[in-house]
C-alpha cells in the first residue's frame, strides 16, 4: 500500500549475548526521507541494516519495508532496495564491469548508460579486477551497485568511508537526485558532519538501543556554547559559579574559559560591574553536540559550575 512507510519495526531485537546487539527497536521511517542512523562502532548500527537486509535474523520483533516483511518477503524486499554494506564481499580476479554485470542479471537487467554515468562521475575504471582496486575504489564500486538500478529505498553503511572529499561530494549529489525521484534513504554513520549534507532525521543507537530520534535541528535543544572572557582583572569566579547551566569553568589569569548551557540572561547578570576586555562565544559543532548527548545517554542537564581550576 501507498501508505506504508518505508521502514518500520517493532520490538526489533538480535541478541548476541553479554549485551551486545540490538535491542527492542521502534522505528518508523516516511517515505521519501532521508534518515540518518548514528552512533560509534558496536553501537547496533549494522545490526540493525543486517536485520532489513535479512542478512541476519532478529531474536524477536519484526522489520517491514514498504509493508513486506524484512524476513517473509526477503527476495521482494531486495527488489526494491539499494544497499552499500561498510565493506563489500571479496571479488577476487572479477573485474568491475563483471561484477556489475553479475549483480544486474539477478536483478533482471540494469541500465548500461546509468552504470556507465555513474562510474564515470565516481572515476572508476571498471575495467580492473576487484583485487587490483584501492579501499576507495571498492567503496565507488558499492555506490555503483546500490544505485545503478535506481531503487525506492537506498541501505547504506557507512557510505562515504575511504572516499576522499571530491567523490564525497560527488555521492552527496547522488543522494539528493535520488531523493528528488522520491527515493528514501536510510544512511548508517558515525561522522556527523555526513548527516548534516542529507539527513531530515536522525536517530542516535547507544549500547543497542535507539536513545532518540529527532528532526536535524531538534539536536540543538541539547545544545551548548563554548565560551571565553578574558577580564581587566580579576574575574568574577563566585558569581560565575552560581550561574545556571555554566559548566567546566577554567581560570587562567584573568581569562576563563567554559561551556554554557541554555541562554546568556544569567551570564550576563554575572558580568554586571565587571571590564570584560575580550568575549568569544562558539556553538558547537554537531560532533561536540552529539558526543556530548552520548556521553551522558540523555540531554545535558544544566548544571551549577562544578570546580574552578587553579591559577
Amino acid at each position: 500500500m501507498a501508505t506504508e512507510p518505508a521502514v518500520q519495526t517493532e520490538g526489533l531485537s538480535k541478541d548476541y549475548g553479554g549485551g551486545r546487539g540490538l535491542f527492542d527497536l521502534d522505528l518508523t521511517i516516511s517515505r521519501e526521507s532521508v534518515f540518518g542512523c548514528l552512533g560509534p562502532n558496536g553501537a547496533g548500527k549494522t545490526t540493525t541494516i543486517k536485520l532489513l537486509m535479512a542478512m541476519i535474523r532478529p531474536t524477536r520483533g519484526t522489520a517491514r519495508i514498504f509493508g513486506l516483511d524484512c524476513q517473509k518477503d526477503a527476495v521482494a524486499v531486495k527488489r526494491k532496495v539499494g544497499y552499500l554494506p561498510a565493506e563489500l564481499p571479496q571479488f577476487g580476479g572479477l573485474r568491475g564491469s563483471e561484477i556489475v554485470a553479475y549483480l544486474a542479471g539477478l536483478r533482471g537487467g540494469v541500465d548500461k548508460l546509468r552504470v556507465k554515468a555513474l562510474a564515470e562521475r565516481l572515476d572508476l575504471d571498471l575495467g580492473r579486477r576487484f583485487r587490483e582496486y584501492s579501499s576507495g575504489n571498492k567503496k565507488k564500486l558499492g555506490i555503483v551497485l546500490a544505485f545503478m538500478h535506481a531503487p525506492d529505498l537506498l541501505i547504506l553503511d557507512e557510505p562515504t568511508g575511504g572516499l576522499d572529499p571530491i567523490v564525497q561530494q560527488e555521492f552527496y549529489r547522488l543522494l539528493g537526485e535520488s531523493r528528488a525521484r522520491g527515493a528514501t534513504v536510510f544512511l548508517s554513520s558515525h561522522i556527523l558532519t555526513e548527516v548534516e549534507h542529507v539527513c531530515d532525521r536522525v536517530g542516535i543507537l547507544r549500547q543497542g538501543r535507539l536513545i532518540r530520534v529527532a528532526e536535524l535541528e531538534e539536536l540543538h535543544d541539547i545544545h551548548f556554547h563554548k565560551i571565553e572572557i578574558l577580564f581587566d582583572g580579576m574575574p568574577p569566579l563566585e558569581k560565575l559559579g552560581k550561574v545556571h547551566g555554566l559548566e567546566l569553568l577554567v581560570r587562567q589569569g584573568n581569562r576563563v574559559s567554559f561551556t554554557l548551557h541554555g541562554d546568556f540572561e544569567g551570564l550576563f547578570k554575572a558580568l554586571a560591574g565587571s571590564k570584560v576586555v575580550n568575549f568569544s562565544s562558539h556553538e558547537p559543532s554537531l560532533e561536540e553536540v552529539f558526543l556530548a548527548y552520548y556521553r551522558e545517554g540523555a540531554p545535558a542537564a544544566a548544571e551549577p559550575a562544578a570546580a574552578v581550576a587553579p591559577e
